[in-house]
């Protein structure tokens, strides 16, 4: 007879107005999870809603002792709830998820079986994505391409925050110590064993995505910016080459100078030349000066220490394990 006791699995969830969700996600991870015969704990996470989310999860919790929800003081976005999820985490293995449902729960055996045959970390890839625009599928494989070759991580298209992670990878990501956390990347800079599944992308059950083109934005700067330096180096190149250019271009004025002078011509000035040469420079340093800033910004974030998210409230049978307190 084994008397060894089953692994606990920590389902993080974060969840920001999912009102219409949170029923059917409870009664299909519910049922993923008895049929299994895991023992298991659901952390879900109010990202600052302003419906019901909170109550609901409160009746959840009183309904199961397994459900475990935290509340957060305001909206930290979506990589912030889930880093909240993930320090509340009391798992030996931990799996993250959205609440709209377009992970499907269906999956997480498939997930822990990866697990039991020795991987560290269990990735998930997105096979197709029915909600999603051809031209924003296109910009995302152009992006983790673009992240992919620029910090030497293996990312492709299709990445999301949906994975599996052992105990020991988890407080490995959970031990950086950095404000602006991109979750998809630094799960693959952490290293340990790694696989991943691909999976078709469930169309939403209910409600509004809510990540609109500024989160996108934000989230894509944060994801570069957080892994390469390149876009700084791009400037000094660009600014070799014009340097290069210009003192080319003074031995050339010159040269002509001198030979107009000899044979009696007089030199016409080169305005436009002037004007657009002075337009394009102009228009370069101030792009440069943007990407320093980027880079300056996130350094003044790291320097202010704030935390990445602040508790309200938390159901009992939580507890931070990075600080053993309330706040990040």
């Amino acid at each position: 007879m084994n008397d060894t006791p089953s692994p606990l699995l920590s389902v993080v969830i974060p969840l920001y107005n999912e009102e219409d969700n949170v029923a059917e996600l409870y009664r299909r991870l519910h049922a993923v999870l008895t049929r299994m015969g895991q023992a298991y704990e659901l952390v879900l996470v109010d990202n600052g809603s302003i419906d019901h989310t909170l109550p609901m999860l409160k009746d959840l919790h009183r309904q199961d002792p397994c459900v475990r929800y935290l509340s957060l003081s305001r909206n930290y976005g979506h990589q912030g709830g889930l880093v909240a999820g993930l320090h509340h985490a009391s798992g030996d293995i931990v799996i993250s998820m959205d609440g709209d449902l377009q992970h499907p729960p269906e999956l997480i055996p498939e997930l822990v079986a990866k697990w039991r045959q020795g991987f560290d970390v269990v990735f998930t890839l997105k096979r197709e994505d029915p909600s999603q625009s051809p031209i924003r599928h296109r910009i995302n494989r152009l992006f983790y391409g673009l992240v992919s070759r620029l910090s030497g991580l293996d990312l492709t298209g299709g990445q999301s925050d949906f994975r599996l992670m052992n105990r020991r990878a988890l407080d490995a990501l959970n031990s950086l110590p950095e404000y602006g956390k991109f979750l998809r990347g630094l799960s693959h800079w952490i290293g340990f064993r790694q696989t991943g599944v691909v999976f078709d992308v469930d169309a939403r059950f209910a409600g509004q995505s809510k990540f609109r083109f500024r989160e996108l934005y934000r989230f894509a700067l944060n994801g570069l910016f957080s892994f390469s330096v390149f876009p700084l180096r791009v400037f000094t190149i660009i600014g070799s080459i014009i340097a290069v250019l210009s003192l080319l271009q003074v031995i050339y004025a010159l040269v002509r100078t001198f030979y107009f002078m000899i044979i009696g011509t007089p030199v016409v000035a080169g305005y436009p030349t002037l004007v657009t040469g002075i337009f394009l420079l102009g228009g370069i340093q101030l792009i440069g000066i943007g990407l320093l800033g980027e880079y300056l910004g996130r350094v003044l974030d790291e320097v202010k220490q704030r935390p990445l998210y602040i508790v309200r409230e938390r159901s009992a049978g939580l507890t931070n394990r990075e600080t053993g307190g309330d706040n990040a």
